[in-house]
């Protein structure tokens, strides 16, 4: 399992971080597509399923690694910078949690960690028309060196 994994990972999940509005629907919800050509990413494909549970959201997120590793997980979670943890087969494994705080309609900020250790923030922004969505992850890997990362999902 690489480093590459759990910062995909953590950004599907993080992409579903947001408490739906008030007075329009959350642009976060919906699903969407890894659109790989426009994304730098270590995955052959990519999906996520996000929606309303209450006051929270639930996501559910597969991905296939270049090598074929399957990858499917859940969780359910506010945005309100608490941790939550994940559940089901991670790129990151067991542990993994994950920290979601909204910034705005279409923006919001993840910590992730592992082990009681930050190991990559992320930015996801949904655009205004709300048909892309881009989720930018820095990050280390295993060896210490940064890695920026950038994916671009579809709603479909």
């Amino acid at each position: 399992m690489t480093s590459k994994h759990l910062f995909a990972a953590v950004a599907i999940v993080a992409l579903a971080a947001a408490a739906p509005l008030a007075q329009s629907p959350d642009p976060m919800l919906g699903t969407w597509k890894l659109n790989v050509a426009k994304s730098k990413s270590p995955y052959k494909s990519g999906t996520s399923v996000i929606e309303a549970a209450g006051d929270a959201i639930k996501v559910t997120a597969d991905l296939v690694a270049g090598d074929g590793t399957a990858y499917h997980w859940t969780w359910t979670a506010k945005a309100d910078g608490k941790e939550t943890a994940i559940t089901g087969t991670t790129p990151y494994g067991p542990g993994g949690v994950a920290a979601l705080t909204r910034v705005d309609a279409h923006t919001m900020k993840v910590v992730g960690k592992r082990n009681g250790a930050e190991i990559l923030t992320q930015t996801i922004v949904v655009a205004a028309d709300g048909k892309t969505r881009t989720v930018t992850t820095k990050a280390k890997d295993a060896k210490g060196q940064p890695i920026e990362t950038m994916s671009i999902y579809d709603k479909q």
